[in-house]
């Protein structure tokens, strides 16, 4: 267990963003009374914007993430509100470079304390007033989605209905000065060919299959042959000595 800092600069920065305009603002709060309101709440947890001042009233914000001063992040799940350390074996806060590959890193608890230097929010509802550079104007996305069914899901198409007609295209100038655009591959898109190459791919496993009862059973049937065959010749060598030790006590 890591040791907790008594004292603290009571000031803290809040990283806002405001998924409906794709606008991000950063505050910083030095009021301890507005830094109190904050502490003890977990990640995740949705906090009322009349703790930050008048101009967040009615606006409504969910805490994403954070770090503390030395750069720690917070981990959902870790219940406390200092730093230890872990044996992550992947998730949040870890990547692996192999398969199995475990290690032990120091991570920050999921509750808010006077340790955090920097908490990420996100805007569940909006308040009464504008917020200057999150809320007054918007930030289109620059590439659009490229699986299909997020194509889909982005404008309310049905199945029927050709994707490749909806991928989002953007302009890129060349050197010559004319402008040209460029599409992202669409993936996971159903094509005839696609269509066509899994029902060949099965094609292909059924047949394997039936080969291999085939083979199977023609190996059974091989199998009980030889072993008829043994027992044949067992039979008719037990019935020669038997033959020749009568012959032989006659």
């Amino acid at each position: 267990r890591s040791k907790q800092h008594t004292a603290h600069s009571g000031k803290m920065k809040l990283n806002i963003a405001n998924p409906a305009t794709g606008l991000q603002k950063m505050i910083e709060i030095i009021d301890e009374k507005k830094l109190h309101a904050l502490f003890d709440k977990r990640l995740s947890q949705e906090i009322e914007g009349d703790v930050l001042g008048d101009d967040f009233k009615g606006y409504v914000f969910r805490i994403t993430g954070g770090n503390d001063k030395q750069g720690f992040t917070m981990k959902q799940g870790v219940l406390c509100d200092h730093r230890v350390r872990l044996l992550l074996k992947g998730g949040t806060c870890y990547r692996p470079r192999r398969s199995g590959e475990r290690k032990r890193k120091s991570v920050r608890g999921c509750i808010v304390s006077h340790d955090i230097s920097a908490l990420s929010l996100v805007m569940v509802k909006k308040g009464e007033n504008e917020l200057p550079g999150l809320t007054d104007g918007s930030r289109p996305r620059r590439l659009g989605p490229k699986r299909a069914s997020k194509i889909r899901k982005l404008f309310n198409l049905s199945k029927d209905d050709d994707v490749r007609k909806f991928v989002v295209r953007r302009q890129v100038p060349t050197k010559s000065g004319k402008a040209q655009t460029k599409a992202p591959k669409i993936q996971r898109l159903v094509t005839p060919v696609t269509v066509q190459r899994k029902r060949h791919i099965g094609a292909i496993k059924k047949a394997k299959v039936a080969r291999s009862k085939e083979q199977a059973k023609a190996y059974a049937q091989l199998v009980a042959k030889r072993k008829e065959e043994r027992s044949a010749k067992s039979r008719a060598s037990k019935a020669t000595s038997r033959l020749s030790r009568t012959s032989g006590g006659k």
